[in-house]
Parts: C-alpha cells; structure tokens; sequence
C-alpha cells in the first residue's frame, strides 16, 4: 500500500512539473522594408564644350604651322598656311588679290571721296542686315542656344541668412524677349540699309557707275580665293591636334588641326534607356566619376536630352549631355564617366 502511494506522489509530481512548463511562443520575424532605388546610372566620355575640326579646301604642300599642340588661340588667329610664292596657284591668287584690289581703289578713288564712303557705308549696312537677320533665324529655330540663368538662393552663413546669386549654364529654345530684341534690331538694321542704299544710288551716277559690282565681286572673289590658302581660328581655344606639318602635302577635306575649347567640359552619354530617360529633366543634377580618376567625385547638370534616338544592342537609347560644374586638372579629352543620376 505504501509503495502504491509512493508511486501515485511520483506520478502527481511529474504532471505537476509538466503542466508546470511554459510553451515558448516563437518571436515573430520582422519582414525588412524594401525601398526602390530609382538611381539611374549611365556611362559617357568627357567632351570639351565645343570643338572644330578644319580641313583646308583645297590641295597644297604646308608652307607654316604657325601654332603647336596644346597651344592657346584667338579667334581669327591664323594657324597654318599652305602653298608659298613657288607655288603656281598660291602665286596668282596673291596677285589676283592685288590686282582686284588696285582696281578697286582706282574705281573709288575717281569717283570722289563721298561715292567712296558711301560705298562702304552700304557694304556694312548690308553685312549687319545679313547678320541681324541669321542671328534672328538662329533664336527662332535652334532648340539648344547656349544661356546662362541666374537666380537668388538663401543660404545660412555665419552672419545669418543672406541672399547670394547662384548662374547655370544651359542650352535650350531662346527665350521669347530675346526673340523680340532680335526682330527690333533687324527692322533697325533693314531700315539703316535703306536709308545707305539710297545715299549709294544717288551718287552713282556716271560713267563708270556700271562696273563697281563688277570690280566689287571681282574683290569678294579674290579675297576667298587667298583665305582658302590658310587656316584660322573659329574661336578661343587651344590647339587639340595638329595634323599639318611644314614641308608635308595635305588634301582638301582632310583634317589638318582640331581647336577645342576646354573652358568647360561635358559628358555625353549615349546609353540612356527609354525606360529611364523619361525620368530625367534638364537642370538636373549628377555626380560624375572618371575611370581615369577614380577617387574624385564630380558635380555637374543636365543641359540637353536627346529627342531622337539610337539603337545600341537591341535597346532604345538616347544622349544625356551633361554640363561639369567641377573640374579637375587631369581630365582629358575622351575619358571614360560614369554618370549617376539621382
């Protein structure tokens, strides 16, 4: 009886400590919250803001190279020169040119002081009409003319907040004030060659009235057939490459010296897909790395997208130019970017 009970406390003993344990309810697992990344990332090559390659117009042997690479230029500085007075053509465009020339001189000079100036009177009024009037069809039809906004900013500084003027440089449809100012300035223009043309037509009366055009295109001709013997300048820069060598031959056509303005630089990109360029905005900003410069991190600003596009296997893609708000002193023409877009 005695060890029935014994048993029966040991059974009661172990059921207590059991039901006495509690079931570990297993913590719940946190699902981590996925946030898109809507980085765009795209490759390009560092460009110079503008470049010009110039070939000479006709064939020659090089006479002077009168610049070197990496030489800084002006516009209308001469670069090279082609033939020499041992050479046929270079020779009688020489005295074409001075023989036009002397006519020329001979013609006004006979017609009396106030013919002569108001030859030249319109020969300006005429060259500034042309102008005003390409100037105003550039602002009506190019979609990516250079500008520059700026704009005030409220910054802290460490006198308080104070207002500073921020500038970006940016290319896009001329603004319509600008569009105004350029057809004001074309009726100015065309009203002063009206007004040359009739001074011109009343002095021209006489003997030798009909032969000025004829001496005058006579002149045109001859100074366009001396300036296809040289190169200059189109705008400031440095010299990029130089192709020409004295003593050596060049054809026409062939690229004798590239001119690059380096004052700012660009990357051009040409693999941005259509799925995200429709997420991009001129303004923009973006961050830039070179290959070449790897722990350098650039700044810059869209300042064109491309509205055509290219086929770059199997995808639709479209050129980003992005403007470099950062420099650095070893870029290079050509290097290798990535452009992160934010």
């Amino acid at each position: 009886m005695k060890n029935i009970k014994l048993l029966t406390l040991i059974v009661l003993a172990l059921t207590l400590a059991a039901c006495g344990k509690a079931t570990a309810t297993p913590e719940a697992t946190q699902i981590p919250i996925v946030v898109a990344d809507d980085t765009i990332i795209a490759e390009g090559r560092v460009e110079p803001i503008q470049y010009a390659e110039i070939a000479f117009n006709t064939s020659g042997a090089i006479s002077e190279v009168l610049v070197k690479e990496g030489q800084s230029v002006k516009k209308g500085e001469p670069l090279i020169r082609l033939g020499d007075e041992s050479d046929t053509n270079y020779a009688a465009a020489q005295v074409e040119l001075v023989s036009a020339q002397k006519a020329w001189d001979d013609l006004l000079n006979a017609r009396g002081a106030d013919f002569a100036q108001a030859a030249i009177d319109l020969k300006d009024a005429q060259e500034a009409n042309e102008k005003a009037d390409q100037y105003l069809v550039y602002l009506q039809n190019d979609k990516k003319i250079p500008q520059t906004q700026a704009r005030r900013v409220l910054v802290n500084t460490p006198f308080g907040y104070q207002y500073e003027i921020k500038t970006k440089s940016f290319k896009g449809p001329a603004p319509e004030d600008w569009i105004v100012e350029a057809k004001n300035d074309l009726a100015l223009k065309t009203a002063e060659l009206e007004k040359a043309q009739l001074v011109y037509d009343r002095l021209k009366d006489g003997p030798d009235s009909d032969q000025l055009p004829l001496l005058e295109a006579r002149l045109n001709a001859a100074k366009a057939g001396v300036a296809v013997f040289s190169v200059i300048a189109p705008f400031d820069g440095v010299v990029a490459e130089m192709n020409a060598k004295t003593g050596s031959s060049i054809n026409a056509g062939e690229i004798a010296v590239t001119i690059a303005d380096i004052s700012k630089w660009t990357v051009i990109t040409t693999d941005v897909t259509e799925i995200d360029v429709v997420k991009l905005q001129e303004g923009q900003p973006v961050t830039i790395k070179l290959d070449a410069i790897p722990d350098t991190v650039l700044k810059g600003e869209i300042i064109s997208i491309g509205q055509s596009y290219t086929e770059n296997q199997g995808d639709i893609v479209y050129e980003v130019a992005i403007l470099l708000t950062d420099q650095d002193p070893a870029m290079r023409w050509g290097m290798t970017a990535v452009v992160t877009f934010k």
